[in-house]
């Protein structure tokens, strides 16, 4: 296969990982809002708040986008906005008790599905496709770095 081939088929493979939905059809977040509540539960793990422009970074999306998704998941109330009390201008997101149920749920279906994958697979597959993964992001890395440090030169 010539490179240009392998580029083609890799730039395939990644879009077709980041449309992967490993959430049931009944699933009630959006997966953009699965992460989000996932980064504000990381957070609170520290004993820390998150604001919107930090989610924003953590996400890869705009801070419009996660004003947005944050206004959706409040009206559902998953989440609220609260004022940081030494600031005024600075807004916490915060869960709900009632979030941690949602995303409990969603997990479950999630490590259901990928529950499935792996039987189908089995351990020595699951384990070979992680160790490539991790092998082929070391190598992109390196292929970059080089290419980059030529380019300085």
């Amino acid at each position: 296969m010539e490179i240009n081939e392998h580029l083609i088929k890799f730039i395939q493979i990644a879009k077709e990982m980041e449309s992967l939905d490993l959430f049931a059809d009944a699933a009630k977040l959006s997966r953009t809002e699965f992460r989000m509540i996932r980064e504000i539960l990381m957070e609170r793990e520290k004993g820390k708040d998150i604001i919107s422009s930090e989610l924003a970074r953590r996400l890869g999306i705009t801070r419009s986008a996660v004003s947005q998704v944050v206004t959706k998941l409040e009206e559902r109330g998953i989440v609220m906005r609260t004022s940081a009390p030494n600031d005024k201008k600075i807004a916490y997101v915060r869960l709900t008790e009632h979030s941690l149920a949602v995303f409990d749920e969603q997990c479950a279906q999630a490590n259901a599905i990928m529950e499935r994958v792996s039987k189908t697979l089995g351990e020595k597959k699951m384990n070979e496709l992680v160790k490539l993964y991790k092998e082929f992001c070391a190598a992109l890395g390196e292929a970059k770095k080089k290419i980059s440090d030529e380019r300085a030169e």
